[in-house]
């Protein structure tokens, strides 16, 4: 049976001790990582989310506790008190590896089955398996330092954004449902029956309020939920670092957000990141790198050769300039021999997933040149696109060709990254951060067959092109701005509508009625009559930033209790099937999968 801790109460962490404590009694507890027997000495490391410490258990220990210390195993709880002494054989590799525990006193206050994997950094474990024991793959030292620096990056910001005479204030987390864009998470009302509150995707309608309601300068770790399909860096619940403030424009609030950048990586990782962040605009970013998110740690930037094509004879490539795109392409430098022909055919299968309708290259290799579109050119048309790409033995060309511009970008945007990867050509020394600005005020939707807001309803169109909002809404740009880290979208905001009458227009253009708009949006609408300062403000995604920061891959593992991509809880076995009555309460019911909607 377990023993109760009383009279055992700790005075240190493990990870704390040091030589200077030496010949100090303490009392450490925590886990026992491993448990080593060599007869007459007994040797735990006892691991807390500081770290770990040696005990020590010889001939002169009390032989109960020695006792003790031999039937300890993996993930046991034990309270240790003992003196610190300095090691016989020291372990460098630890922080604590100078000193051990001469153990005194010793209690088991709790017992463990055989993990289903090793506690240790990096456990090389699946993925599923890891999230199912959640609470035990939150033991391991790697993931322990990760929500320690996620903890240390919110500190930063409430530290910031107070120092900067920001207040913190909670927006509500059962709001209106407001459809436009990502699909809202609804919850039902038992109070009125067949009525829905919706969590909130982002606080954005209620920041805006709180600077009609004359606060100024607000702040908040704002918890928000979209139900959208998942994939490495999105989930369906998250965390903004989100800030508006009152009477600005673009520069000041830009200036906020490079303050907050700049005391994260001085706090987190003592880098200096220089000020003011480079920028480009959104026009910019595309052309040269497919991408409004670029990274710059390398180059493999993009080259419009639709010039050199105008007059062409190839139809896939003559095609796509007189239909309105365009054929561009980017020069893999000096790897023409460490690429094969199967891998750029798997390359070429691969951009399709983009929207490509396949990838023209040429390989200038050591052992010979071989291309699979420039049979099709003149001699002065391949010799141009060679040119305008920079073309060099032992270079890779490649070329994609799409009507629409926008599969271009996001082909070649990808392939970019794709094949900075796969050469290791990303300078990881320091990080590349810059603002993308100017972005379109709309992007159209074939499926929704209508011109959607590419942020939201709510961003102020540039003054310049408002006389273009009913005639060409595809040529006006919007003031927002978005601060990219290392090909990562880690924040943005905008310029917020203050105007009623503008605010009208833009739900207009976006093909949303006065009926609809009021239905909708009423309470900002009213809102904004009556006095509304100019505002603006933006928001980081929390996960998305701490992964930047420490350089993960999966924003799972800087979460405690994540979902899986079908959105599910694996280790509580969320979502569940409810009781009837529960159901009955809220006057819902299920039908069945097979039952079309309009029954």
């Amino acid at each position: 049976m377990a023993e109760f801790i009383t009279g055992m109460k700790r005075t240190h962490y493990c990870g704390e001790l040091r030589p200077a404590h030496i010949g100090s009694t303490v009392t450490v507890c925590g886990w026992v990582q491993r448990q080593r027997d060599l007869g007459q000495l007994i040797f735990i490391d006892l691991r807390d989310r500081t770290g770990i410490v040696q005990l020590a258990f010889d001939d002169s220990t009390d032989r109960e506790i020695f006792k003790k210390a031999f039937s300890a195993r993996s993930e046991y709880v034990l309270a240790a008190t003992g003196v610190v002494r300095e090691r016989t054989s020291k372990n460098p590799e630890l922080p604590t590896g100078d000193i051990e525990l001469e153990v005194t006193a010793l209690r088991v206050l709790a017992k463990s089955e055989t993990p289903p994997f090793a506690i240790e950094e990096n456990s090389p474990v699946q993925k599923e398996t890891r999230l199912r024991y959640r609470f035990l793959d939150l033991r391991r030292p790697d993931m322990q330092r990760t929500l320690q620096a996620r903890h240390r990056l919110v500190k930063v910001a409430h530290d910031f954004f107070d120092e900067n005479g920001f207040l913190e204030i909670e927006t509500p987390d059962l709001v209106k449902s407001t459809p436009e864009g990502a699909r809202d998470y609804l919850v039902p009302s038992r109070v009125f029956p067949g009525k829905f509150f919706a969590l909130p995707q982002s606080p954005q309608l209620y920041k805006q309020l709180l600077m009609v309601s004359g606060f100024d300068r607000y702040m908040q770790i704002a918890r928000c939920f979209r139900d959208e399909d998942l994939r490495a860096d999105r989930q369906p619940e998250f965390t903004q670092i989100d800030f508006e403030m009152s009477f600005v424009d673009q520069e000041d609030v830009m200036a906020i957000g490079e303050g907050f950048i700049r005391a994260a990586y001085k706090k987190m990782l003592d880098i200096d990141i220089p000020t003011p962040l480079p920028r480009l605009t959104w026009k910019e970013a595309m052309d040269r790198f497919g991408s409004d998110k670029p990274d710059l740690r390398f180059g493999l930037e993009l080259s419009d050769v639709s010039g050199d094509l105008k007059n062409t004879e190839f139809r896939v490539f003559r095609g796509a300039i007189d239909a309105g795109g365009s054929v561009r392409g980017i020069n893999l430098k000096g790897l023409a021999d460490q690429l094969s022909r199967k891998e750029i055919d798997k390359l070429g299968e691969w951009i399709k997933t983009y929207g490509a309708k396949g990838l023209a290259w040429t390989r200038l290799a050591s052992t010979g040149e071989t291309s699979s579109y420039e049979k099709f050119l003149s001699a002065e048309e391949a010799a141009a696109v060679r040119k305008t790409l920079g073309a060099e033995p032992g270079d890779v060309l490649f070329l994609v060709a799409s009507d629409e511009n926008s599969v271009v970008y996001a082909s070649l945007g990808a392939l970019r990254c794709q094949l900075a990867r796969k050469f290791n050509l990303i300078d990881k020394s320091q990080p590349k951060l810059l603002w993308v600005t100017d972005f379109p005020m709309f992007e159209y939707s074939k499926e929704e067959g209508r011109w959607m807001a590419m942020h939201h309803p709510f961003t102020m169109p540039n003054p310049e092109d408002l006389d273009k909002l009913e005639s060409d809404p595809g040529s006006v740009r919007s003031i927002a701005y978005d601060m990219v880290i290392n090909g990562y979208e880690a924040g943005g905001g905008s310029i917020r509508i203050h105007d009623t009458e503008l605010q009208e227009r833009m739900l207009e253009a976006l093909g949303i009625s006065p009926e609809k708009a009021q239905e909708r949006f009423g309470f900002l609408l009213n809102a904004l009559k009556y006095g509304a300062p100019p505002h603006g403000g933006m928001a980081w995604g929390l996960e998305r930033l701490v992964m930047v920061l420490l350089d993960i891959d999966d924003m799972r593992d800087v979460i405690a209790f994540p979902k899986v991509a079908s959105s599910a809880d694996l280790m509580s076995d969320a979502p569940n099937d409810v009781d009837l009555d529960q159901l009955s309460d809220l006057g819902i019911g299920i039908l069945p999968k097979e039952q079309p909607k309009e029954s």
